[in-house]
């Protein structure tokens, strides 16, 4: 065990070296590799094939200059990237970010995480990413749309629905899916509707693709909350965040019984102790893309604080759907200390490597992102399908297939982490359900 132990020491410390700066991406892998000493102990093999050494660097880094003319003729410059992981399961499948923070080492944690969360769905993709650090905010449509037909002349010879295939994220929706499907459209003059996911409704998208991952997370956590003979009935919950993710996580959470009392966006979180409205968050964030501020002129009842943390509030369950390293260890020592029962991830790698060990030392229910929010990744698969069968499900049954896979996943790592003696721990179960499941194709298909 302790050879096993400085060998995977020895890994992570070359990925350092070799990805200098890229500080999120080495927090990504050094979570991964302290669950796998067991299966490395378990299965010398993989040791032998070098199998953790090849995940870690990416089969392909495509990084692109995107110069778009904005609506005063001024000529700006962004630029653009695709990390295209791991392909052992399937084509490449991840979303494209638009946001300042956007850079190759963001775009490569994301990626990273991307081939685990969607091994553990059991759908046949691979892992990858994209994005720029282009911000949408407060562009105009035309603004948008020509930055994305820039970014997509680009792309476009990197994509294919048996190559890669991209999705929305942080700052990229059905608008921006939009424009790049019509860019891709053009210059392929193919109607390949499966190269993209997260597309209207009325062109090929699936339905319940935007509640996905919100839906996801909620079904998730009510998951390890029936684990342990409890369920969301009366409990009150607190969601970072005020997106897509966040937005429907409240909304599912409300219809399992929860009571969500405080959300969020980058300036500050407004508290709602009679519980979050749910038809005015969407109207203030969907409709009229105000700040979360503007709640309380709504309901004055609730209180906003600028610049406040939100995990002060005291919960049962707490939810981020924000965005990396939102939740650090004081946050996450408050949120013990306030009795919080549960804690599911929506966003990708919210909860820093402290504020996970304080989780897990408190003993209570934590589900990793690579688990808790594979729902929108499981939704797009499932676009997929329609789109290759030119098929179009109802609302109903795509969301009865959402909720067995989320069942299935929790099931998964849920009995993993008992197989390997570490019972409720669902970071090493995901974390060993998706490494055997990306590892075994690698090992079957020599040395590529």
């Amino acid at each position: 065990m302790t050879q096993v132990v400085e060998q995977v020491e020895c890994i992570y410390q070359e990925v350092v070296r070799r990805n200098p700066g890229e500080h999120e991406f080495h927090q990504a892998v050094k979570e991964v590799l302290e669950s796998l000493v067991p299966v490395l102990t378990r299965h010398p093999h993989y040791a032998e094939h070098r199998i953790i050494e090849r995940i870690c660097e990416p089969e392909r880094q495509v990084i692109f200059r995107v110069p778009w003319q904005d609506d005063t003729g001024r000529v700006q410059i962004n630029r653009g990237f695709r990390v295209q992981f791991n392909s052992a399961l399937g084509p490449y499948k991840g979303g494209l970010r638009f946001h300042p923070s956007v850079y190759l080492g963001i775009v490569k944690f994301l990626g990273f995480e991307q081939i685990f969360k969607n091994a553990v769905t059991g759908m046949p993709i691979g892992g990858g990413k994209g994005g720029s650090d282009f911000d949408p905010k407060g562009r105009s449509d035309g603004e948008i749309m020509r930055f994305c037909q820039s970014f997509m002349t680009e792309l476009h010879r990197h994509l294919g629905e048996y190559t890669d295939v991209p999705a929305g994220d942080i700052g990229v929706g059905a608008r921006e899916i939009g424009f790049l499907f019509g860019q891709y459209k053009r210059l392929t003059n193919r109607y390949e509707s499966a190269v993209l996911t997260g597309k209207g409704p009325s062109w090929g998208g699936a339905l319940v693709r935007r509640e996905a991952t919100g839906y996801g997370v909620a079904f998730f956590i009510d998951e390890m909350l029936r684990a342990r003979g409890q369920s969301f009935e009366g409990k009150t919950c607190v969601v970072s965040g005020s997106g897509n993710v966040a937005v429907y996580a409240v909304e599912k959470i409300h219809e399992l019984g929860g009571k969500v009392v405080a959300c969020s966006d980058s300036d500050g979180f407004v508290h709602h102790p009679a519980g979050i409205e749910l038809e005015t968050l969407k109207r203030l964030k969907e409709v009229e893309r105000r700040r979360i501020r503007d709640y309380v002129e709504i309901h004055p009842d609730a209180v906003y604080r600028h610049g406040g943390r939100i995990w002060d509030v005291p919960c049962d369950v707490a939810v981020p759907c924000a965005t990396q390293n939102e939740l650090d260890g004081d946050a996450a020592r408050r949120l013990v200390s306030n009795g919080c029962l549960a804690v599911g991830e929506g966003a990708n790698m919210p909860t820093t490597p402290e504020g996970i060990k304080v989780f897990q030392e408190a003993g209570i229910a934590y589900g990793p992102g690579k688990a808790a929010n594979a729902g929108g990744v499981s939704t797009s698969a499932l676009e997929m399908q329609q789109n290759a069968s030119r098929d179009a499900w109802t609302f109903e049954y795509t969301e009865r297939k959402l909720r067995e896979i989320m069942k299935e996943i929790h099931r998964a790592c849920h009995e993993t982490a008992e197989e390997y003696g570490r019972p409720g721990d669902y970071v090493l179960g995901a974390n060993i359900v998706g490494f055997t499941r990306v590892a075994e194709p690698m090992v079957a298909f020599g040395l590529i």
